[in-house]
Parts: C-alpha cells; structure tokens; sequence
C-alpha cells in the first residue's frame, strides 16, 4: 500500500529556511491529494498547503501563506515544502498525508485523510 516517507526536519533560528520532503515509496495511485499538515504540542493538527486529486493550484492555511511554497513531482508522487522566514510558532511536528479520494470541501479535515507518514519536527527558535 501506499508507504510515505518524510525528511527534511530540524533546528532552525526565526527568519530562516528549511525544506521537507516527502515521497511516496509504496503503491502509486493514479490520482491522489498530496501536502502537509502540522500539530504543534498541545494543539490539533491543521493544513498547511495541500494539493487536491487533479493538482492545480495549491491550498494554503492562512498563516503559512506568502512563506511557504509547495511543489509536486506527480511521476515520482512526491511532494516538497519551501519553508521561508520561519517563526517560533511554526514549530511543530509536520505530517505528510495523502489521499486517493478525498474532495476538496473535505481538505482541512485531517480525519478525511487516509495515509500519514511519521511525522517530522521542525524547530523554530526566537
């Protein structure tokens, strides 16, 4: 089945760069929703920019948008987060997610989604 796997992760200092990457090592679908999501420590986990099953233009969570930059490779089924001026509150463990089915009205629900990879964390210090 469908196997992801994240790297990328790590401790940065407010106003830098990191990326993350993710690939789909296991089943390839021939369409499928592909991004990431976060949870900080505490908190529920929320969308920060995702693809829907036919790609097009990107959905962003509001507090990402303008810093972070995500791209596709469909043949390889990977998907890459340029993340730029971080701040403090972007830490949080980051989630690559997948779904083969899932429609756009349903993107922000983490539930909806049905493959995850581990989790990866990113630091932001002040």
């Amino acid at each position: 089945q469908v196997q992801l796997e994240e790297s990328g992760g790590g401790l940065v200092q407010a106003g830098g760069s990191l990326t993350l990457s993710c690939v789909n090592s296991g089943r390839i679908p021939r369409f499928a929703a592909m991004g990431w999501f976060r949870q900080p420590e505490g908190k529920e986990r929320e969308l920060v920019a995702v693809f829907g099953r036919m790609g097009g233009r990107a959905v962003y969570g509001d507090s990402v948008k303008g810093r972070f930059t995500i791209s596709r490779d469909s043949a390889k089924n990977a998907v890459t987060l340029q993340m730029n001026s971080l701040k403090p509150e972007d830490t949080a463990v980051y989630y690559c997610a997948l779904d083969e089915r899932i429609i756009t009205s349903s993107l922000w629900t983490p539930s909806q989604w049905d493959y995850w990879g581990q989790g990866t964390q990113v630091t932001v210090s002040s």
